[in-house]
């Protein structure tokens, strides 16, 4: 089993790292705002789009299935982007890249749901699910900076090559799930209150952090005149938080439910976000983003598993990609509004705004209902 949740994790990572690799490498792939926007949000937008028609699948052909097929897609789409040879063909890639990645996410969800029945055991499996591709979340930037500077640009895509066949080979031992014919978004997933407030705390959730990333990336190298490299070891805080955190983030939600974590999450993100809005001083910087990636590492998972949670067992694909869609959906617009808002104003309005609406998540949170605890063994 630990063979199969690490393959499992390591498609989700590849999925996450793809979210946020090329946010360092901005500046190199183009020096227009718009056109950096649209290299970010090609990826998320489409992803976002095709999420719930991938839980569909998920639980109409059978997760593995699917899960294969994303796989293969992801490592050769990825190498086709490192061929690019315009900005527009990149787009395009960066947009069929969304549809691979969303062919992984709910299969594996599904994947995890069957080979770990038992409630408390899930919990601390999406635990470590959400460690590793919450690491490749806010990994990114500083891989990204890495190989951008090191290697140029293309680098950033070739790199998912061999992480997709290590996925590959660690996952083969995948259960068959059985086939379910179904449709998107059954109006019997919204009997539970958990299912949509845990939608609408997912899309706010990565609306605060991709924004504040997309932000933060142009600040430090626009502003404070820092080299990808540099920029990448600045978002350290974050990245180390969400490499551990999740693990103990699946136990505290099997003792003590989603609920909690979750709300404490969203508050820390806030505060962190909000610190880093009123501070330059390094320090202070390195404490903000700190909090940026516990909170992330605290509610990512406990919203995770109270949405899957909510649904009945044959719509867990379909729960967790319209779960999933939701966050990519706000991750869209936490570039395009945050980058918005940017442009017009100053990157500490920006920031207090991403701010503001991580403290109204934490209320959306605050209002799904407390779930019983689950034995942890």
């Amino acid at each position: 089993m630990a063979r199969l949740l690490a393959g499992l994790s390591l498609g989700y990572f590849l999925v996450m790292l793809d979210t946020t690799i090329v946010t360092v490498a901005l500046p190199a792939l183009s020096p227009s705002l718009p056109a950096q926007q649209w290299i970010s949000n090609g990826y998320t937008l489409t992803f976002a789009a095709f999420l719930l028609v991938a839980g569909a699948w998920s639980d109409r052909f059978g997760a593995r299935r699917v899960f294969f097929t994303g796989l293969v897609s992801f490592a050769a789409l990825s190498g086709l982007s490192a061929l690019s040879f315009s900005t527009l063909m990149l787009i395009a890639l960066r947009a069929l890249l969304g549809v691979a990645g969303a062919l992984l996410v709910p299969s594996s969800l599904s994947l995890i749901a069957a080979a770990f029945p038992a409630p408390g055991a899930r919990a601390k499996a999406m635990g470590v699910w959400a460690a590793v591709s919450g690491t490749g979340l806010v990994a990114g930037p500083l891989l990204g900076g890495l190989l951008t500077e090191a290697f140029g640009w293309r680098a950033i895509f070739l790199v998912n090559v061999p992480v997709a066949a290590i996925a590959l080979a660690l996952s083969r031992p995948a259960p068959p799930t059985p086939a379910r014919r179904g449709r998107m978004l059954p109006a019997r997933l919204f009997r539970a209150r958990a299912f949509p407030l845990g939608l609408a705390a997912g899309a706010i959730v990565n609306f605060g952090l991709s924004g504040v990333l997309f932000v933060l990336s142009l600040y430090f190298q626009e502003t404070r005149g820092y080299p990808p490299s540099m920029t990448g070891m600045a978002f350290l805080p974050v990245t180390i938080p969400t490499a551990f955190n999740p693990i103990f983030t699946g136990r505290l939600v099997a003792r003590v439910g989603p609920r909690v974590p979750a709300v404490a999450g969203f508050l820390l993100m806030s505060l962190g976000v909000l610190v880093q809005a009123c501070s330059t001083a390094a320090v202070l910087s390195v404490v903000a983003l700190a909090m940026l990636g516990f909170g992330v590492s605290l509610a990512i998972p406990s919203l995770l598993t109270a949405v899957v949670a909510a649904a009945p067992p044959d719509l867990t694909g379909v729960a967790g990609g319209a779960l999933n869609a939701a966050r990519q959906a706000g991750a869209a617009l936490g570039v395009a509004v945050l980058g918005a808002v940017l442009a017009g104003t100053t990157t500490s309005i920006a920031l207090v705004t991403a701010s503001a609406l991580l403290l109204a998540g934490a209320l959306v949170v605050a209002a799904i209902p407390a779930a019983r605890p689950q034995p942890v063994g």
